[in-house]
């Protein structure tokens, strides 16, 4: 039964890369960048690592949340092992080549089997770390041939892709994956019903706290620069709205506007590359664009300033009084709303946040985050911090503790997977 499922997954996967990359391609004669991310994806221009000198840890993270989720981890390990990051997602391998500029960052495949041996003989990783989950069957089927234990590091799983994987439970073959090392008891039962065992999982906290830099981003060139161009004029109060996805970024800006005419408002879209339409979509805004201020563009602090550069929203929330975290006005799931927190600001985020349970649950608690139910709430919330800045900062003192709280997950993942696949510390 199994063989035969492996068949119809790779038949269809083959039939779709077979297909797609061909409209790709011609696509991408009036995209160049589909027809490059296409080819990427099919493991064009890997390059073809040399023999190790010390084991090799792959570190794949399938976007930038989980990238940047991986820096704890990243630096624990190098110390030892020569270490290799992959991603996904374009925005991935952007914020994987600025964090590790020092290390080889390669995309991770499409799943169809003779892409996949390729990558395996091109990058020959000894061990291989998933952030959160991100478990490919074909994937797993050649870690296992070639020996390589795979292990879910600060794993998660929502209760959508839960009830997915409990319909196709033939596949990833979750009996693949050495240890799952998980953010908490909830993640650890479902990771249990999956596999019929509680074996190999343990609850090792959330590495991505680790990762954080408690208090603000470092007063260095790069903040400077941000802060002459997006940030507000002297005594001018600024709302960033970071991480949105469509249409959040037109509700943000109305219920900021109406909350503090007189703010500076900074919008940080999830995917820059949708720039182009925002400014379009909020032209009566006339906003500005930071990569034309970059370009000489005089900064003009009353005019919404759009953030359409990547790597930047860590120290563009250190410009903020206020947050809000996107993709929770809509029914995304949220974005990583610990970011904000970490540096003791004020944060908001909308009613949407089930990829986030974890994160929202430790702010909620503390008193540290308040959940909006709509944009018109939203005005309210923040006319509400403007008028009470003592409030504000409460909120933000009550955030960092609760983050500083949570740390030590990357010691107990190390530690467990010591015990458990022989990864030497």
């Amino acid at each position: 039964m199994t063989r035969l499922v492996y068949l119809c997954y790779d038949t269809l996967l083959g039939l779709a890369w077979v297909v797609g990359l061909p409209l790709c391609l011609l696509f991408g004669l009036v995209k160049p960048r589909l027809a490059r991310k296409a080819l990427s994806l099919s493991t064009w221009g890997l390059p073809e690592l040399p023999p190790p000198t010390r084991p090799r840890v792959l570190v794949h993270g399938v976007s930038v949340g989980e990238v940047k989720a991986s820096q704890s981890l990243v630096r624990a390990l190098r110390e030892r092992y020569e270490v290799v990051v992959s991603a996904f997602s374009d925005t991935g391998l952007q914020v994987a080549r600025q964090l590790y500029p020092d290390l080889v960052v390669v995309r991770f495949p499409i799943d169809f089997l003779p892409l996949v041996q390729r990558f395996w003989r091109r990058v020959r990783p000894h061990q291989v770390l998933l952030m959160e989950l991100e478990a490919w069957p074909c994937f797993l089927r050649e870690a296992n041939r070639h020996g390589a234990p795979v292990s879910i590091v600060s794993g998660r799983i929502t209760e959508r892709s839960f009830a997915r994987y409990r319909l196709f439970g033939a596949l990833p073959q979750f009996e693949r994956i050495s240890l799952f090392a998980v953010q908490d008891e909830t993640y650890a039962e479902r990771f249990a019903t999956l596999t019929g065992s509680r074996a190999r999982i343990v609850v090792t906290g959330n590495v991505k706290v680790d990762g954080l830099r408690l208090g603000p981003a470092p007063r260095d060139e790069r903040f400077h620069e941000l802060a002459r161009l997006a940030g507000g004029a002297p005594g001018q109060r600024v709302l960033v709205a970071g991480s949105t996805h469509e249409p959040e970024e037109r509700l943000v800006l109305d219920a900021f506007r109406a909350a503090d005419p007189t703010a500076r408002i900074v919008l940080v879209p999830r995917h820059p590359d949708r720039a182009d339409a925002l400014e379009q979509s909020l032209a009566d805004a006339r906003p500005q664009r930071l990569s034309r201020l970059r370009a000489g563009e005089v900064p003009d602090p009353t005019r919404p300033l759009l953030v359409d550069t990547i790597g930047e929203l860590e120290r563009v929330y250190a410009l903020a009084d206020i947050v809000f975290v996107g993709g929770s006005l809509v029914p995304h799931g949220g974005q990583n709303m610990l970011e904000p927190a970490a540096q003791a600001k004020p944060v908001l985020y909308g009613p949407h946040t089930g990829n986030f349970v974890q994160e929202t649950t430790l702010l909620e608690r503390a008193g540290a985050a308040r959940r909006v139910r709509d944009a018109a709430a939203l005005t309210v919330a923040v006319r509400e911090l403007v008028q009470d800045p003592a409030e504000a900062r409460r909120l933000g003192e009550r955030a960092v503790l609760a983050v500083e709280r949570q740390r030590g997950a990357t010691e107990s993942t190390l530690r467990a997977l010591a015990e458990r696949v022989t990864l030497c510390l």
